[in-house]
């Protein structure tokens, strides 16, 4: 069964839409991650809900289209609750996945227009023109909002630690490697026992497992080989 097969089992709606399934077929075809291509399979098929309830042809829809998309987005609650609002957004969903949402969407005006079925891309991008104001930087469809990374007191950390003590020394182990080499989730659940190096207390980050897709090693302390 085909990787398209599976979404569009997973969301029929991808299979009433034929330029939808053309465009992830050519990305599965060209060996996306499966997990990227379900994350674009969703974030289309949620667009694409919304073209059906508007009465919107997903091929010719136009800016004022993505912009009752984008309000859905802002205002739809959160799926942990009601009572849970994002700070940075006002709303249930956080600005970071509204313009994940997004990405699949763009993408898929992108393939629209190779295709020749239209001749713009209706969702904006920020990007640099010579000649604005604000350093020539236009802004994007939704504006980008950065948050500086949460820094944990010395007491939270403590407690962290305190709660971390009860688990089992897998889970201790994966706490210590996380912190120590600053790993992301992926990276930690994907190590192998041949990624490390006790000798030089080193781990190996294999390629197909970073975001970047450049291999690194990177170093751990000695109380964690311990």
């Amino acid at each position: 069964m085909s990787g398209t097969t599976v979404l569009t089992e997973k969301w029929p709606v991808l299979g009433r839409h034929e330029q939808a399934a053309a465009w992830l077929t050519v990305w599965t075809d060209l060996g996306r991650a499966p997990r990227t291509i379900d994350a674009y399979g969703r974030g289309l098929a949620e667009y694409l809900l919304m073209c059906e309830r508007e009465s919107v042809d997903p091929v010719a829809a136009n800016r004022a289209h993505i912009a009752v998309y984008v309000r859905e987005l802002s205002s739809r609650p959160h799926r942990r609750g009601a009572n849970v609002i994002s700070i940075d957004s006002g709303a249930g969903l956080a600005n970071a996945t509204i313009q994940q949402r997004l990405v699949p969407v763009r993408l898929f005006y992108d393939f629209v227009m190779e295709e020749g079925l239209r001749d713009s891309n209706p969702v904006g991008r920020g990007r640099y023109t010579p000649g604005r104001r604000s350093g020539g930087q236009q802004r994007g469809l939704v504006p980008r909002l950065t948050k500086l990374p949460w820094i944990p007191g010395e007491q939270q950390w403590l407690s962290v630690l305190e709660v971390a003590k009860h688990e089992p020394v897998r889970n201790r182990v994966m706490l210590a490697l996380a912190y120590d080499a600053a790993l992301r989730r992926e990276e930690l659940c994907s190590l192998r026992t041949d990624d490390v190096d006790p000798a030089h207390r080193t781990l190996r980050i294999r390629a197909e497992t970073t975001k970047n897709r450049l291999e690194r090693v990177v170093p751990y302390s000695a109380p964690t080989q311990g």
